[in-house]
């Protein structure tokens, strides 16, 4: 939700090394670190504990410093601390980086506990020390959380937020990390609470630029609850209090960055792909403007104002993600292209010096929206191999799996589908509408199961159990415009297969007005399309005409390869009936090319051993997957 501005307290790099003597080297640190605490045992009546405490913290913060670090000579050096019987301060503080070194950099998550919770015990004893104490408190709360304590979690930092309320830097930080706690635990009311609390605070100690931060973080939370009526007026206030604070430009650009990251998501989320074009075009500048800004690090004179929202490099990775969003909703499959492999190349370089799990989240998410445009585009094999890369980096974090499954499951059923495997798509739908609570993707897999039972013909009963779930004339369950246009296509498509031509018109030319309003060119090209064969049956080819071309050519511009495949058919029979036979044989060489390059791309998907990632639908992903001897699935639906 938010990063903390390192502060110079000496907590998060173990070391007073500042202190010591610039001209200080530690020569051979084993060597030294014996004869100190061999003349420490013999000396500590008459030595001032501060030199041998600073020399101490010197050597740990060596070795932990050191290519690759000395974790285990680090900890021997803080240890030997406690041999001294240093004051109270000393011995939290020790216990704390102890704590902090063993949760970081070992497994060993019981002693790091330990360390920890008697940093935070006798830092409450000792007055004016308020770094140690909510630092012990806020990592202890980490470490809980992460062996699933996190009833024992919310206590602590609820005492520590409590009794912080002097100290603006760590009770700010401390309501951020309690909110997102929550957040995690999907409970966005109490997050969202604890956000409103930390707003007025912020405005109570004059920090206008984290009051935004927290305003912000509780709009993004109010678009995933769905709470449009009280979003609107926070982002308008959010809007007033970014553009008149005056401060560093680089936080000032982050402010708007986040802002604008808010409303481009809550116009893709409504399917609004036109109406967002100046708000991207606006982030889009904005990312430009803060790559140009050179972060001075000065340090805020209000210690409230100690955060910042992401990093820039995490920003532009997340400015190219919202663009390949916005790209593949509107059918411009290169451009989404184009930006994926920028910010997929922008990822592999961050994370080989950043471990940070938002890094692992995006990358899963831009893969999930390259896949679909394989899948349009006729790279079967390729976005296969795209799925298995995002369980892959699901089996490395559970709660990336927990956040992902079902979309994983959905990518699987849009896969499925265009192998024409209709039973295992049916598999993998039923099992990612099992997974979701997401209102908008369950709309998404209703829609997509719903053309398979439309395909397979003898499914009239869940069908139209499906299909009055999605009712676009009544009651549609999501506000998306684009879900709704494509509920019509669906019973345009259904009414088609029926022979019920007038009401498939009526249907498919609302997809239209829809698609075209919102510039939703894949839906436009899929109408114009099947309005075209609907012509075509009823005899009018002039009619046809008019609606294939352009659906060809929309098509190749996408580029869309099942449309282009369906389009170049249906030019070829209807030149063939106007005897434009120069035309027709154009359209027969097209046709033949479009049907070789997806059987092709068929053979190459079905002979991946990954291709059995199809038949999983329970528990996590397959660790190893096992090959196949060949494509067992029927083409007859490519030709």
């Amino acid at each position: 939700m938010f990063h903390e501005k390192a502060m110079d307290s000496g907590v998060y790099t173990l070391g007073l090394r500042p202190l010591l003597d610039q001209n200080w080297q530690p020569g051979s640190p084993a060597i030294a670190l014996k004869n100190l605490l061999l003349s420490g045992k013999m000396a500590s009546n008459v030595e001032a504990p501060e030199r041998w405490y600073l020399a101490l913290l010197g050597f740990a913060e060596h070795f932990r410093t050191s290519s690759p670090p000395k974790i285990r000579l680090c900890v021997h050096c803080l240890q030997a601390v406690f041999q001294f019987k240093p004051p109270q301060r000393i011995e939290a503080r020790t216990h704390l980086q102890l704590g902090s070194v063993l949760y970081h950099h070992t497994k060993n998550s019981e002693l790091a506990r330990s360390h920890l919770e008697k940093a935070w015990f006798i830092s409450q004893q000792v007055p004016q020390f308020e770094d140690v104490k909510f630092e012990a408190a806020s990592i202890l709360s980490e470490l809980f959380c992460q062996q699933n304590l996190v009833d024992s979690a919310k206590p602590l930092l609820r005492k520590a937020i409590q009794i912080s309320q002097q100290t603006p830097y760590w009770h700010c930080r401390l309501l951020f990390q309690l909110a997102q706690l929550h957040t995690l635990e999907k409970d966005l009311v109490s997050a969202c609470d604890l956000l409103g609390v930390g707003a007025e605070y912020a405005r109570v100690v004059g920090s206008e630029y984290t009051r935004a931060l927290f305003l912000l973080s509780k709009g993004m939370l109010l678009l995933m609850e769905r709470k449009l009526g009280e979003v609107h007026p926070l982002l308008t206030l959010c809007g007033t209090i970014v553009e008149n604070w005056q401060g560093n430009p680089i936080q000032k650009e982050s402010l708007r960055v986040f802002f604008l990251v808010l409303q481009v998501t809550h116009y893709l989320d409504a399917g609004q792909v036109k109406s967002v074009k100046p708000c991207l075009k606006q982030l889009q500048q904005c990312i430009q403007t803060i790559s140009t800004l050179h972060d001075d690090e000065i340090l805020p004179s209000n210690p409230a104002d100690l955060f910042h929202w992401l990093p820039k490099e995490h920003m532009c990775v997340l400015v190219y993600l919202v663009t390949v969003m916005h790209s593949m909703q509107a059918g411009y499959l290169e451009k989404a292209q184009k930006y994926t492999d920028k910010a997929l190349m922008q990822l592999e370089k961050l994370k080989m010096l950043d471990c940070s799990p938002i890094l692992s989240t995006f990358q899963v998410i831009l893969l999930e929206h390259i896949i679909m445009c394989r899948l349009v585009t006729g790279h079967k094999a390729t976005a296969l191999q795209e799925i298995s890369q995002v369980c892959q980096l699901c089996q490395q974090s559970p709660r990336l799996f927990t956040n992902h499954a079902a979309q994983l499951h959905t990518l699987l059923g849009l896969y499925c589908i265009s192998v024409n495997c209709m039973d295992n798509a049916e598999a993998q739908f039923t099992t990612a509408l099992r997974l979701t609570t997401h209102q908008e993707l369950w709309t998404y897999i209703v829609t997509n199961l719903a053309s398979v039972y439309i395909r397979e013909g003898n499914r009239h009963q869940e069908l139209y159990s499906l299909l009055e779930r999605i009712n676009p004339d009544h009651n549609f369950p999501v506000s998306s415009h684009c879900l709704r246009a494509a509920a019509f296509y669906i019973r345009g498509l259904l009414s088609f297969f029926q022979g019920r031509y007038n009401e498939a018109k009526r249907f498919l030319r609302e997809t239209l007005k829809m698609s075209n309003a919102e510039d939703l060119n894949r839906l436009t090209a899929c109408s114009l399309v099947l309005l075209g064969h609907i012509f075509y049956v009823l005899g009018n080819h002039r009619e046809s005409n008019n609606m294939v071309v352009p659906a060809m050519q929309l098509a190749s511009k996408i580029p869309d390869m099942s449309v282009q495949l369906w389009s170049s058919a249906l030019l070829k029979d209807l030149n063939k009936a106007l005897g434009n036979t120069m035309d027709a044989h154009e359209a027969a060489q097209m046709h033949q090319n479009f049907s070789q390059q997806l059987l092709q791309d068929h053979i190459a998907a079905c002979s991946l051993p990954e291709h059995n990632l199809i038949s999983w639908t329970d528990g996590p992903p397959p660790v190893q997957i096992q090959a196949q001897n060949g494509p067992t699935t029927s083409l007859a639906s490519l030709l």
